[in-house]
């Protein structure tokens, strides 16, 4: 057999290889997006239509989840609890879940801060207590820094707060600069990858605790295998750390007040540099709160978050007295 019939029939391999891991990545896009459908409402904001949970009544809370994530990190049992008596706002950040960004739209934590405003003017929200998880923490604390006529306070959950530190293992996958090469990688390898990495990459996010039942649906996590979320999860990572400089010498500055709570043994975010040392910048507007278990609290530990939250509501303008009981509980 000829050289050229060796090479023909590789690249007639390399091609099928191809065409099966696309069709194998759309089969998972598609299982995914039935079995998590859109659960809230959709507005049209700068970057694109976003999607949201609005429940129950009372003063406002906004929550934002963090990277490769959406609002299904809030779902299992915090939005309902906190609903009872407050009105909850879960939004899918721009790009992630089933919320839009095109490619020109800015992804660094104070781009998606003024993103989240846009929300709460467009839903007309009275200075909302502002939750952030993770990444989210970052895009609360700029939304804070920039428009802290918007808030009333933050409530953080292990936050990224402070340059420096080790990006943990499961986030070196989404080190991709390239456009096309994030393309190519979501419609090929990212997904089947991430299902056979899973006990890896949970053992990291979720650890030392356990995945919750339900999380893949209730949670949304199945919405993370989709191309487009990789390649925003990609763009969220690259663009996470630009805005983390002029952050960190503006707590001095904060006009409200921040609480914030880690868990000790956070396997993605180290609790001594992105809370005790963060809580350090400023301790007469940060309050520190600190728990045994990891990173994914919102879904780990909903309870002890909505203590956490109504502690931390209390001592913000707006919020019932009734919440001040809780305090002390968390810590």
């Amino acid at each position: 057999m000829s050289v050229y019939w060796v090479i023909a029939l590789a690249g007639l391999g390399l091609a099928g290889t191809a065409v099966w891991l696309v069709f194998k990545t759309w089969r998972i896009k598609r299982r995914a997006e039935k079995a998590v459908p859109p659960r809230g409402e959709f507005i049209e904001i700068s970057s694109g239509r976003l999607h949201y949970v609005d429940r129950g009544q009372g003063p406002a809370i906004v929550m934002i989840h963090g990277l490769s994530a959406q609002l299904g990190n809030f779902d299992m049992g915090l939005i309902d609890a906190m609903a009872r008596d407050h009105r909850v706002i879960a939004l899918d950040r721009p790009g992630m879940g089933w919320s839009e960004r095109g490619e020109d739209v800015p992804a660094n934590p104070r781009a998606q801060a003024a993103q989240v405003v846009e929300l709460i003017d467009t839903l007309g929200l009275d200075r909302p207590l502002v939750v952030g998880h993770s990444l989210g923490g970052a895009i609360a604390l700029c939304l804070a820094l920039d428009f802290p006529q918007k808030t009333r306070g933050l409530a953080l959950l292990a936050p990224l707060t402070m340059r420096g530190g080790k990006v943990a293992p499961p986030f070196h996958a989404l080190n991709v600069k390239s456009r096309w090469r994030r393309f190519i990688l979501s419609w090929t390898l990212a997904s089947i990858s991430s299902i056979r990495n899973a006990a890896l990459v949970f053992g990291y996010v979720f650890g030392p605790e356990e995945v919750p039942k339900g999380y893949s649906v209730r949670g949304g996590g199945l919405l993370g295998l989709r191309p487009v979320s990789y390649r925003n999860s990609c763009r969220d990572f690259l663009a996470s750390g630009r805005d983390l400089k002029w952050m960190a010498a503006s707590y001095d500055q904060l006009q409200v007040p921040v609480s914030a709570l880690f868990a000790r043994e956070d396997r993605i975010l180290d609790a001594d540099l992105h809370g005790t040392e963060f809580a350090k910048r400023n301790p007469a507007a940060i309050r520190l709160s600190l728990i045994d278990g990891g990173h994914m609290l919102p879904v780990t530990q909903p309870k002890a978050v909505e203590r956490f939250l109504r502690t931390a509501g209390a001592g913000s303008a707006g919020i019932g007295e009734h919440d001040a009981a809780d305090k002390g509980r968390v810590g």
